[in-house]
Protein backbone atom coordinates (compact mmCIF):
# COMPACT_ATOMS: atom_id res chain seq x y z
CA UNK A 1 0.00 0.00 0.00
CA UNK A 2 3.00 2.51 0.93
CA UNK A 3 4.47 2.15 -2.80
CA UNK A 4 0.52 2.11 -4.46
CA UNK A 5 0.22 5.50 -2.44
CA UNK A 6 3.94 6.55 -3.26
CA UNK A 7 3.18 6.40 -6.65
CA UNK A 8 -0.15 7.50 -6.73
CA UNK A 9 1.12 10.54 -4.97
CA UNK A 10 4.35 11.33 -6.77
CA UNK A 11 3.39 9.92 -10.67
CA UNK A 12 4.07 13.27 -12.53
CA UNK A 13 7.73 13.47 -10.58
CA UNK A 14 8.01 9.61 -11.52
CA UNK A 15 7.23 10.10 -14.61
CA UNK A 16 9.78 12.91 -15.57
CA UNK A 17 12.50 11.13 -13.79
CA UNK A 18 11.77 8.23 -15.91
CA UNK A 19 11.68 10.41 -19.17
CA UNK A 20 14.85 12.17 -18.27
CA UNK A 21 16.24 8.60 -17.50
CA UNK A 22 15.18 7.21 -21.02
CA UNK A 23 16.77 10.62 -22.42
CA UNK A 24 20.23 10.23 -21.05
CA UNK A 25 20.27 6.70 -22.07
CA UNK A 26 19.39 7.08 -25.87
CA UNK A 27 21.84 9.94 -25.41
CA UNK A 28 24.53 7.99 -24.63
CA UNK A 29 23.67 5.60 -27.21
CA UNK A 30 23.43 8.19 -29.76
CA UNK A 31 27.16 9.12 -28.96
CA UNK A 32 27.80 5.89 -28.90
CA UNK A 33 26.67 5.25 -32.59
CA UNK A 34 28.38 8.19 -34.15
CA UNK A 35 29.86 7.68 -37.00
CA UNK A 36 33.86 6.77 -37.31
CA UNK A 37 36.38 8.75 -39.16
CA UNK A 38 38.41 6.34 -40.03
CA UNK A 39 37.62 3.43 -42.81
CA UNK A 40 39.49 1.01 -44.67
CA UNK A 41 38.99 0.53 -48.61
CA UNK A 42 40.26 -2.36 -50.47
CA UNK A 43 41.48 -1.34 -54.25
CA UNK A 44 44.24 -3.21 -55.98
CA UNK A 45 47.60 -3.04 -56.39
CA UNK A 46 49.84 -0.06 -56.73
CA UNK A 47 49.26 1.78 -60.38
CA UNK A 48 46.20 -0.01 -60.94
CA UNK A 49 43.01 1.99 -61.67
CA UNK A 50 41.57 0.80 -58.44
CA UNK A 51 44.92 2.07 -56.83
CA UNK A 52 44.28 5.27 -58.54
CA UNK A 53 40.81 5.55 -57.20
CA UNK A 54 41.30 5.05 -54.33
CA UNK A 55 43.63 7.99 -53.41
CA UNK A 56 40.80 10.11 -55.46
CA UNK A 57 38.16 9.09 -52.33
CA UNK A 58 41.18 8.96 -49.74
CA UNK A 59 41.18 12.34 -50.80
CA UNK A 60 37.82 13.33 -50.94
CA UNK A 61 37.13 12.28 -47.74
CA UNK A 62 40.00 13.91 -45.93
CA UNK A 63 38.35 17.13 -46.75
CA UNK A 64 35.51 15.71 -43.64
CA UNK A 65 38.45 14.74 -41.55
CA UNK A 66 37.92 11.11 -42.55
CA UNK A 67 40.74 8.81 -42.64
CA UNK A 68 40.76 6.82 -45.67
CA UNK A 69 43.46 3.52 -44.95
CA UNK A 70 43.81 1.66 -48.54
CA UNK A 71 45.16 -2.01 -48.20
CA UNK A 72 46.73 -3.11 -52.05
CA UNK A 73 45.01 -6.48 -53.26
CA UNK A 74 45.06 -8.24 -56.15
CA UNK A 75 41.94 -7.47 -57.71
CA UNK A 76 38.22 -8.10 -57.28
CA UNK A 77 38.15 -11.08 -55.90
CA UNK A 78 39.93 -10.47 -52.98
CA UNK A 79 38.71 -7.38 -52.28
CA UNK A 80 34.85 -9.43 -51.88
CA UNK A 81 36.99 -11.69 -49.51
CA UNK A 82 37.65 -8.90 -47.51
CA UNK A 83 34.65 -7.26 -47.19
CA UNK A 84 32.94 -10.73 -46.30
CA UNK A 85 34.80 -11.18 -43.72
CA UNK A 86 34.40 -9.19 -40.63
CA UNK A 87 37.92 -9.44 -38.89
CA UNK A 88 39.61 -8.10 -41.67
CA UNK A 89 38.43 -4.52 -40.64
CA UNK A 90 38.11 -3.73 -44.39
CA UNK A 91 34.34 -1.67 -45.02
CA UNK A 92 34.31 -0.13 -48.22
CA UNK A 93 36.11 -1.66 -51.84
CA UNK A 94 35.91 -1.89 -55.30
CA UNK A 95 34.32 -4.85 -57.07
CA UNK A 96 34.09 -5.40 -60.75
CA UNK A 97 30.56 -6.49 -61.55
CA UNK A 98 29.67 -9.63 -62.09
CA UNK A 99 32.17 -12.04 -61.15
CA UNK A 100 31.38 -15.12 -61.97
CA UNK A 101 31.54 -17.44 -59.10
CA UNK A 102 31.74 -14.66 -56.06
CA UNK A 103 29.98 -16.74 -53.82
CA UNK A 104 27.83 -15.55 -50.95
CA UNK A 105 27.70 -11.51 -50.79
CA UNK A 106 25.23 -11.61 -47.89
CA UNK A 107 26.25 -8.75 -45.33
CA UNK A 108 27.12 -6.58 -48.06
CA UNK A 109 25.74 -3.49 -50.26
CA UNK A 110 26.56 -1.44 -53.22
CA UNK A 111 26.68 2.08 -54.12
CA UNK A 112 26.11 2.06 -57.69
CA UNK A 113 28.52 1.59 -60.74
CA UNK A 114 30.82 3.76 -60.76
CA UNK A 115 32.78 3.17 -64.74
CA UNK A 116 33.29 0.87 -67.26
CA UNK A 117 36.35 -1.75 -67.08
CA UNK A 118 36.77 -3.42 -70.48
CA UNK A 119 38.91 -6.36 -71.00
CA UNK A 120 41.70 -5.00 -73.23
CA UNK A 121 43.56 -7.40 -75.55
CA UNK A 122 47.01 -6.11 -75.52
CA UNK A 123 49.44 -7.90 -78.27
CA UNK A 124 52.81 -7.39 -79.32
CA UNK A 125 51.93 -5.71 -82.54
CA UNK A 126 53.85 -8.53 -84.90
CA UNK A 127 51.53 -11.42 -83.73
CA UNK A 128 48.86 -12.04 -86.40
CA UNK A 129 45.83 -13.36 -86.73
CA UNK A 130 42.34 -12.62 -84.94
CA UNK A 131 40.72 -14.30 -81.94
CA UNK A 132 41.46 -17.62 -80.63
CA UNK A 133 43.64 -18.44 -83.58
CA UNK A 134 45.73 -15.40 -82.32
CA UNK A 135 46.39 -17.01 -79.23
CA UNK A 136 47.18 -20.52 -80.53
CA UNK A 137 50.55 -21.72 -78.58
CA UNK A 138 50.69 -17.99 -77.23
CA UNK A 139 52.64 -17.03 -73.80
CA UNK A 140 49.67 -15.11 -71.95
CA UNK A 141 48.97 -13.20 -68.91
CA UNK A 142 45.14 -13.26 -67.12
CA UNK A 143 45.90 -11.66 -64.05
CA UNK A 144 46.82 -12.88 -60.45
CA UNK A 145 44.94 -14.98 -58.29
CA UNK A 146 42.23 -12.72 -56.91
CA UNK A 147 41.62 -10.71 -59.74
CA UNK A 148 38.62 -10.46 -61.55
CA UNK A 149 40.68 -10.25 -64.88
CA UNK A 150 41.82 -13.67 -64.09
CA UNK A 151 38.12 -15.04 -63.11
CA UNK A 152 36.66 -13.73 -66.16
CA UNK A 153 39.16 -14.81 -68.56
CA UNK A 154 39.19 -18.36 -67.38
CA UNK A 155 35.04 -18.68 -67.91
CA UNK A 156 35.84 -17.03 -71.45
CA UNK A 157 38.39 -19.55 -72.21
CA UNK A 158 35.97 -22.30 -70.49
CA UNK A 159 33.28 -20.83 -73.03
CA UNK A 160 35.67 -21.18 -75.75
CA UNK A 161 36.77 -24.44 -75.20
CA UNK A 162 40.48 -22.35 -76.22
CA UNK A 163 42.22 -24.12 -72.66
CA UNK A 164 44.48 -26.95 -74.51
CA UNK A 165 45.65 -24.16 -77.46
CA UNK A 166 47.19 -21.93 -75.46
CA UNK A 167 50.86 -21.95 -75.12
CA UNK A 168 51.59 -21.03 -71.46
CA UNK A 169 48.76 -19.21 -68.87
CA UNK A 170 50.87 -17.14 -66.45
CA UNK A 171 49.44 -15.11 -63.71
CA UNK A 172 50.67 -11.41 -63.64
CA UNK A 173 49.80 -8.12 -62.02
CA UNK A 174 48.91 -5.48 -64.71
CA UNK A 175 52.76 -3.65 -64.35
CA UNK A 176 54.44 -6.63 -64.63
CA UNK A 177 52.48 -7.74 -66.83
CA UNK A 178 53.46 -4.32 -69.20
CA UNK A 179 57.02 -4.95 -68.42
CA UNK A 180 56.82 -8.29 -69.64
CA UNK A 181 55.06 -7.45 -73.05
CA UNK A 182 57.16 -4.55 -73.81
CA UNK A 183 60.37 -6.64 -73.16
CA UNK A 184 59.20 -9.14 -75.50
CA UNK A 185 58.87 -11.90 -72.91
CA UNK A 186 54.73 -12.21 -73.28
CA UNK A 187 52.81 -12.60 -76.04
CA UNK A 188 50.04 -11.32 -75.08
CA UNK A 189 47.85 -9.74 -72.10
CA UNK A 190 44.43 -9.60 -70.66
CA UNK A 191 43.76 -6.81 -68.56
CA UNK A 192 40.16 -5.92 -66.93
CA UNK A 193 40.55 -2.05 -65.49
CA UNK A 194 39.55 1.57 -66.52
CA UNK A 195 40.42 3.11 -69.45
CA UNK A 196 42.11 5.84 -67.52
CA UNK A 197 44.80 2.95 -66.35
CA UNK A 198 48.49 3.99 -66.35
CA UNK A 199 49.08 0.61 -67.71
CA UNK A 200 46.94 0.82 -70.21
CA UNK A 201 47.73 4.23 -71.32
CA UNK A 202 51.52 3.35 -71.70
CA UNK A 203 50.63 0.39 -73.29
CA UNK A 204 48.09 1.75 -76.26
CA UNK A 205 50.68 4.96 -76.80
CA UNK A 206 53.77 2.16 -77.37
CA UNK A 207 54.21 1.36 -80.70
CA UNK A 208 54.98 -2.02 -80.37
CA UNK A 209 51.97 -2.88 -78.79
CA UNK A 210 48.65 -3.52 -80.20
CA UNK A 211 45.36 -3.86 -79.48
CA UNK A 212 42.79 -6.33 -80.88
CA UNK A 213 39.03 -6.95 -81.00
CA UNK A 214 36.55 -9.08 -79.07
CA UNK A 215 34.98 -10.85 -82.42
CA UNK A 216 32.28 -12.33 -80.54
CA UNK A 217 31.25 -9.74 -78.59
CA UNK A 218 27.81 -9.41 -79.01
CA UNK A 219 27.63 -13.53 -78.40
CA UNK A 220 29.39 -12.59 -74.94
CA UNK A 221 27.25 -9.81 -74.08
CA UNK A 222 24.20 -12.24 -74.68
CA UNK A 223 25.48 -14.94 -72.58
CA UNK A 224 27.01 -12.96 -69.46
CA UNK A 225 24.15 -10.08 -68.62
CA UNK A 226 26.66 -8.11 -66.60
CA UNK A 227 29.11 -7.17 -69.59
CA UNK A 228 28.58 -4.56 -72.26
CA UNK A 229 29.91 -3.82 -75.52
CA UNK A 230 32.06 -1.02 -75.87
CA UNK A 231 34.14 0.85 -78.63
CA UNK A 232 37.40 2.14 -78.47
CA UNK A 233 37.19 4.94 -81.26
CA UNK A 234 40.10 5.07 -83.99
CA UNK A 235 42.87 6.91 -83.40
CA UNK A 236 41.62 8.01 -79.47
CA UNK A 237 44.85 6.80 -78.17
CA UNK A 238 47.55 9.35 -80.17
CA UNK A 239 45.60 11.24 -83.12
CA UNK A 240 48.49 12.17 -84.47
CA UNK A 241 49.98 8.38 -84.97
CA UNK A 242 46.50 7.21 -85.81
CA UNK A 243 46.83 5.00 -82.57
CA UNK A 244 44.67 2.51 -82.64
CA UNK A 245 44.39 2.56 -86.26
CA UNK A 246 40.75 1.33 -86.24
CA UNK A 247 37.99 0.86 -84.36
CA UNK A 248 38.22 -1.75 -81.24
CA UNK A 249 34.98 -3.39 -80.20
CA UNK A 250 35.55 -4.37 -76.54
CA UNK A 251 33.49 -6.11 -73.68
CA UNK A 252 33.40 -4.63 -70.60
CA UNK A 253 31.56 -4.65 -66.88
CA UNK A 254 31.22 -1.84 -64.53
CA UNK A 255 32.87 -1.72 -61.35
CA UNK A 256 30.56 -1.05 -57.70
CA UNK A 257 31.53 0.76 -54.64
CA UNK A 258 30.68 -2.43 -52.61
CA UNK A 259 30.15 -1.79 -48.31
CA UNK A 260 29.61 -3.41 -45.91
CA UNK A 261 25.82 -3.35 -44.69
CA UNK A 262 26.65 -1.78 -40.99
CA UNK A 263 28.82 0.90 -42.26
CA UNK A 264 27.35 3.90 -40.74
CA UNK A 265 25.18 5.78 -43.23
CA UNK A 266 26.92 9.26 -42.61
CA UNK A 267 29.63 7.85 -44.29
CA UNK A 268 27.52 6.26 -47.04
CA UNK A 269 26.55 8.91 -47.83
CA UNK A 270 30.15 10.79 -47.51
CA UNK A 271 31.13 7.99 -50.27
CA UNK A 272 28.26 8.80 -52.49
CA UNK A 273 29.17 12.05 -52.61
CA UNK A 274 32.76 11.82 -53.39
CA UNK A 275 31.77 9.03 -56.54
CA UNK A 276 29.94 12.18 -57.61
CA UNK A 277 32.29 14.03 -57.75
CA UNK A 278 35.03 11.61 -58.95
CA UNK A 279 32.82 9.62 -61.54
CA UNK A 280 30.20 12.20 -63.22
CA UNK A 281 32.37 13.87 -65.45
CA UNK A 282 32.65 12.14 -69.29
CA UNK A 283 35.02 9.31 -70.84
CA UNK A 284 35.17 7.82 -73.98
CA UNK A 285 32.79 5.72 -72.99
CA UNK A 286 30.13 7.05 -70.96
CA UNK A 287 28.37 10.48 -71.25
CA UNK A 288 28.26 13.40 -68.57
CA UNK A 289 26.49 12.36 -65.78
CA UNK A 290 26.05 8.99 -66.48
CA UNK A 291 28.07 7.50 -63.17
CA UNK A 292 27.52 6.95 -60.39
CA UNK A 293 24.08 5.13 -61.46
CA UNK A 294 22.06 3.05 -59.27
CA UNK A 295 22.62 -0.04 -60.39
CA UNK A 296 23.23 -3.50 -58.51
CA UNK A 297 25.03 -6.09 -60.10
CA UNK A 298 25.21 -9.39 -57.89
CA UNK A 299 24.76 -6.96 -54.88
CA UNK A 300 21.88 -5.10 -54.17
CA UNK A 301 22.19 -0.80 -53.37
CA UNK A 302 22.00 0.15 -49.80
CA UNK A 303 18.88 2.44 -48.42
CA UNK A 304 20.80 5.10 -48.00
CA UNK A 305 22.01 5.00 -51.60
CA UNK A 306 18.17 4.38 -52.89
CA UNK A 307 17.72 7.82 -51.17
CA UNK A 308 20.76 9.45 -52.77
CA UNK A 309 20.03 8.60 -56.21
CA UNK A 310 16.55 9.95 -55.88
CA UNK A 311 16.70 12.69 -53.84
CA UNK A 312 20.12 13.71 -53.13
CA UNK A 313 22.07 14.41 -49.80
CA UNK A 314 19.81 14.40 -47.16
CA UNK A 315 18.97 18.13 -45.94
CA UNK A 316 21.19 18.17 -43.16
CA UNK A 317 24.12 17.06 -45.20
CA UNK A 318 23.96 20.06 -47.16
CA UNK A 319 24.95 22.43 -44.42
CA UNK A 320 26.15 20.79 -41.52
CA UNK A 321 29.60 18.93 -41.28
CA UNK A 322 29.01 14.83 -41.75
CA UNK A 323 29.45 14.69 -37.83
CA UNK A 324 26.42 17.26 -36.98
CA UNK A 325 24.44 16.01 -39.36
CA UNK A 326 24.43 12.76 -38.01
CA UNK A 327 24.06 14.01 -34.67
CA UNK A 328 21.57 16.33 -35.69
CA UNK A 329 19.58 13.83 -37.53
CA UNK A 330 19.56 11.66 -34.37
CA UNK A 331 18.25 13.86 -32.07
CA UNK A 332 15.24 14.79 -34.37
CA UNK A 333 14.16 11.06 -34.31
CA UNK A 334 15.02 11.50 -30.25
CA UNK A 335 13.13 14.26 -29.77
CA UNK A 336 9.99 13.66 -31.63
CA UNK A 337 8.50 10.73 -29.90
CA UNK A 338 9.59 12.54 -26.36
CA UNK A 339 7.69 15.76 -27.99
CA UNK A 340 5.02 13.42 -28.58
CA UNK A 341 5.02 12.45 -24.50
CA UNK A 342 6.24 15.41 -22.80
CA UNK A 343 3.90 18.05 -24.46
CA UNK A 344 0.60 16.42 -23.45
CA UNK A 345 2.01 15.93 -20.05
CA UNK A 346 3.65 19.32 -19.28
CA UNK A 347 0.02 21.06 -21.32
CA UNK A 348 -2.01 18.49 -18.53
CA UNK A 349 0.40 19.19 -15.50
CA UNK A 350 -1.51 22.23 -14.38
CA UNK A 351 -4.70 20.94 -14.15
CA UNK A 352 -3.44 17.81 -12.58
CA UNK A 353 -1.74 19.44 -9.93
CA UNK A 354 -4.90 22.09 -9.29
CA UNK A 355 -6.66 18.56 -8.90
CA UNK A 356 -4.21 17.08 -6.45
CA UNK A 357 -4.19 20.28 -4.74
CA UNK A 358 -7.60 19.96 -4.29
CA UNK A 359 -7.84 16.46 -3.39
CA UNK A 360 -5.64 17.13 -0.11
CA UNK A 361 -7.97 19.33 1.16
CA UNK A 362 -11.36 17.67 0.12
CA UNK A 363 -9.88 14.38 2.08
CA UNK A 364 -9.72 16.47 5.04
CA UNK A 365 -13.62 17.76 4.83
CA UNK A 366 -14.31 14.18 3.89
CA UNK A 367 -13.11 12.93 7.36
CA UNK A 368 -14.48 16.33 9.06
CA UNK A 369 -18.27 15.58 7.58
CA UNK A 370 -17.84 11.83 8.88
CA UNK A 371 -17.38 13.69 12.62
CA UNK A 372 -19.56 16.39 11.87
CA UNK A 373 -22.08 13.38 11.18
CA UNK A 374 -21.18 11.41 14.33
CA UNK A 375 -21.27 14.80 16.85
CA UNK A 376 -24.96 15.05 15.43
CA UNK A 377 -25.79 11.40 16.29
CA UNK A 378 -23.94 11.99 19.95
CA UNK A 379 -26.17 14.99 20.99
CA UNK A 380 -27.59 14.54 24.00
CA UNK A 381 -26.79 10.89 24.56
CA UNK A 382 -24.23 10.79 26.67
CA UNK A 383 -21.88 9.02 24.33
CA UNK A 384 -18.01 9.88 25.25
CA UNK A 385 -16.72 12.17 22.99
CA UNK A 386 -13.06 12.06 23.76
CA UNK A 387 -12.42 10.03 20.67
CA UNK A 388 -14.34 12.21 18.85
CA UNK A 389 -12.10 15.43 20.18
CA UNK A 390 -8.71 13.79 19.64
CA UNK A 391 -9.53 12.79 16.02
CA UNK A 392 -10.53 16.52 15.38
CA UNK A 393 -7.60 17.34 16.85
CA UNK A 394 -5.66 15.14 14.63
CA UNK A 395 -7.33 16.59 11.33
CA UNK A 396 -6.45 20.06 12.61
CA UNK A 397 -3.11 19.12 13.29
CA UNK A 398 -2.87 17.59 9.85
CA UNK A 399 -4.30 20.90 8.18
CA UNK A 400 -2.25 23.05 10.49
CA UNK A 401 0.90 21.19 8.91
CA UNK A 402 -0.31 20.52 5.19
CA UNK A 403 2.35 22.54 2.38
CA UNK A 404 -0.02 24.67 0.06
CA UNK A 405 0.86 26.58 -2.12
CA UNK A 406 -0.28 30.31 -1.26
CA UNK A 407 -2.68 30.11 -4.20
CA UNK A 408 -4.58 27.68 -2.05
CA UNK A 409 -4.23 29.15 1.47
CA UNK A 410 -8.06 30.45 1.59
CA UNK A 411 -8.68 27.21 0.73
CA UNK A 412 -6.79 25.83 4.26
CA UNK A 413 -8.05 28.49 5.72
CA UNK A 414 -11.72 27.79 5.16
CA UNK A 415 -11.22 24.34 6.56
CA UNK A 416 -9.47 25.26 9.85
CA UNK A 417 -12.79 27.74 10.26
CA UNK A 418 -14.80 24.41 9.38
CA UNK A 419 -13.07 22.43 11.78
CA UNK A 420 -13.19 25.14 14.82
CA UNK A 421 -17.31 25.15 13.90
CA UNK A 422 -17.20 21.44 14.24
CA UNK A 423 -15.32 21.51 17.48
CA UNK A 424 -17.72 23.99 18.75
CA UNK A 425 -20.97 21.65 18.15
CA UNK A 426 -18.71 18.77 19.58
CA UNK A 427 -18.36 21.04 23.04
CA UNK A 428 -22.15 21.91 23.24
CA UNK A 429 -23.58 18.91 22.38
CA UNK A 430 -21.45 16.57 24.96
CA UNK A 431 -22.89 19.61 27.67
CA UNK A 432 -26.40 18.92 26.14
CA UNK A 433 -28.64 16.71 29.22
CA UNK A 434 -29.26 12.71 27.99
CA UNK A 435 -32.43 12.40 25.74
CA UNK A 436 -34.78 9.28 25.06
CA UNK A 437 -34.08 10.02 21.75
CA UNK A 438 -32.14 12.76 19.78
CA UNK A 439 -33.42 13.98 16.81
CA UNK A 440 -30.81 15.08 14.25
CA UNK A 441 -30.78 19.23 13.61
CA UNK A 442 -30.85 20.19 10.28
Amino acid sequence: MRARDFLRHNWPAITIAVTAAAIACATVVMFGSMPPHQIVMTTGAEGDAYYEVGKRYRAALAKANVVVELVQTAGSVENLAMLRDPRSGVSVGLVQGGIPGAGDTSGLESLGTLFYEPMWWLHRREIAGEGIDALRGRTISIGPEGSGTRTLSLELMKRTRSERQIGEVLGLPPRAAADKLLAGQLDVAFMMTAWESPVVQQLLADERIALASFPHADAFVALYPFLRKVTVPRGVADLARDQPPTDVVLIATKASLVVRNDLHPAIQYLLLNAAKEIHSAPSIFHHDNEFPAAEAIDIPLSGEAQRFYKSGLPFLHEYFPFWMAALLGKLIILLIPILGVLYPMMRSLPRLYHWMMRQKILRMYGELRLLEDETSKARGSGRDTRDMIARLDHLEEQANHARMPVAYASMLYGLRDHIDLVRERLKKHADEPVKGVVERSE
